[in-house]
């Protein structure tokens, strides 16, 4: 179950940070709205999974996917461009999390 609360932290905290571009810096009221609300969520549902795994473990995994749902949707919705670099960091992150979830004792799970 810890594993459904840190994946809804995440896409809760994907719409946040979406919101947060939308918002043009603060000043279109529904998107702050959306952002506080929606951060809020994600801290919350991120404090549920650390009953249950460390907090280094949760926040890498958090960050992480976040990072890459973010680059994603920066593409698709907003235009913005990502490089081969960038493409590439992205997957060094996606296998660091695979390794930490697949070989890390750490992650609560048997």
């Amino acid at each position: 179950m810890h594993y459904l609360y840190l994946l809804a932290a995440v896409l809760a905290e994907t719409i946040g940070t979406t919101a947060l571009q939308a918002s043009q810096q603060f000043t279109r009221l529904v998107p702050v709205l959306i952002v506080i609300v929606a951060y809020g969520a994600s801290f919350f549902l991120m404090s549920l999974t650390l009953k249950v795994m460390p907090v280094g473990i949760v926040y890498a995994i958090w960050s992480g996917l976040g990072i890459v749902l973010i680059a994603a949707i920066g593409f698709v919705v907003f235009g913005q461009r990502i490089d081969l670099p960038a493409v590439l960091g992205m997957g060094l992150i996606i296998l660091g999390i695979l390794v930490i979830h697949l070989f890390s004792a750490s992650t609560g799970h048997p």
